[in-house]
């Protein structure tokens, strides 16, 4: 009997630490989705530093601030199904590449935008590539790694996130100010966002594709099956069930997350001089939430009880993140909301890839998360209408981060268990 492809055998060492498993070409595939979904989060989060220039810059209210975030989100839809498509029948890599390029072309040109009408049509096509980047890049690197391992590195990927939302941070406390002269600075911000075209050297040099996804291959050629379009077969009666459930998750989750994230930035600067420690807490405390809660499902915890003890979390630490005004218990609210509200994340890339088969998995993760971002999209003008009509900012986005959590622990019970579930790639 042929012997599987390294990367798709569960073998290990009994006494070998966990990272000298993983193979050199494991890791240039972590390395590639990674940084790829970093640079994403940076090019994104970086808007949500700007939205009182841009709301001075073209007289426009919160609601059409707050727009700019929706219309990103919603054409992530577009991204993903497109990109998740293109990578179930031609490969995981390019689709990755060609949407690390696109979104890095449409955030820098967004920095040229005379009215904002053009800036809010550069941020919808931004968005596709954003979508495209997830949907090719997470089962890149989950396909490579071990099945044990899965719990770990999809954590390990979703905190790429906070990252690049942390290098936003530190890039408009440290360049800002020095490009702001003329109160033009917005715009060297989103010129920065080109800078994520150059990882696209480093994948075509340095990355080799999915080995789960070459077998699928082999086995088509074999059989003498075409290897055909993958999108429709979300909706056929097998994977139907799955295709919805995974998808109004996702819309929960993303409303969860907006409405945690992106208007925290404008709250702390209504009180606060400088907003950099305030979203660096954030973001650590969920680079450390996206690990643990990804290890612990590993564990008789499994997928759906680590996201919902996180989620449950982010939850009960509503009041300590929003409605407390000393430093200390400020740094103390964003920690814990990363740690437990927006950590719950670190479960998504392995449960979402573990839900569809090889033939559909990268459209079927990737229209799942993306229907999710269409429908948490409208989270952030929601959000933003609610202050122009006399909420308070905090108010506002308790409500939502309430209601949210509260709705992805019970959509999540209408899921399946999916720790240990082998990447079939004959399937």
């Amino acid at each position: 009997m042929p012997q599987p492809p390294p990367a798709l055998s569960d073998a290990r060492a009994p006494d070998l630490p966990w990272y000298r498993e993983v193979t050199p070409d494991q890791w240039k595939a972590f390395v590639a989705a990674y940084l790829g979904w970093v640079l994403d989060a940076f090019d994104f989060n970086i808007l949500t530093f700007l939205l009182v220039d841009i709301e001075r810059n073209f007289t426009v209210n919160n609601a059409l601030a707050g727009a700019l975030g929706t219309v990103t989100l919603m054409f992530r839809m577009v991204g993903g199904i497109a990109s998740g498509t293109a990578a179930d029948r031609w490969g995981r890599k390019f689709p990755l590449m060609l949407s690390i390029l696109w979104y890095s072309v449409f955030a820098f040109l967004g920095g040229f935008s005379p009215t904002y009408t053009v800036l809010f049509i550069c941020r919808a096509l931004f968005g596709i590539g954003m979508g495209g980047v997830w949907a090719a890049g997470m089962p890149l690197a989950i396909e490579h790694w071990p099945v044990r391992l899965r719990g770990k590195v999809s954590g390990m990927l979703q905190s790429g996130y906070s990252t690049g939302f942390m290098l936003s941070a530190f890039a408009f406390s440290a360049i800002y100010p020095l490009v702001n002269q003329d109160g033009r600075g917005w715009r060297t911000m989103l010129w920065i966002g080109v800078l994520p075209a150059l990882l696209v050297i480093f994948i075509v040099t340095s990355v080799k594709e999915s080995p789960i996804w070459l077998e699928r291959q082999r086995h088509l050629r074999a059989a003498g099956t075409p290897n055909t379009l993958s999108i429709a077969r979300l909706f056929r009666r097998d994977l139907l069930a799955d295709t919805i459930q995974t998808s109004l998750m996702m819309g929960a989750f993303l409303v969860f997350y907006y409405s945690i994230t992106f208007w925290y930035a404008t709250l702390v600067r209504l009180t606060r001089p400088s907003t950099l420690v305030y979203v660096v807490a954030l973001n650590l405390g969920t680079m450390v939430g996206n690990l643990i809660w990804g290890e612990l499902s590993e564990t008789s915890l499994g997928r759906r009880g680590a996201a919902t003890i996180a989620t449950l979390g982010g939850v009960v630490f509503i009041p300590l993140y929003l409605f407390t005004t000393s430093t200390p218990a400020m740094l103390a609210g964003a920690l814990l909301m990363g740690g437990f509200g927006a950590g719950n994340f670190g479960v998504i890339p392995s449960y979402l890839n573990e839900r569809f088969p090889t033939a559909v998995r990268a459209v079927g993760a990737g229209f799942a998360y993306h229907v999710g971002a269409f429908l948490g999209s409208f989270t952030t003008f929601f959000i933003g209408d609610l202050r122009d009509g006399g909420m308070p900012l905090n108010h506002a986005m308790a409500w939502c981060i309430g209601a949210s959590g509260l709705l992805v622990v019970v959509i999540l019970r209408f899921g399946p268990e999916t720790r240990g579930r082998a990447l079939d790639a004959a399937r």
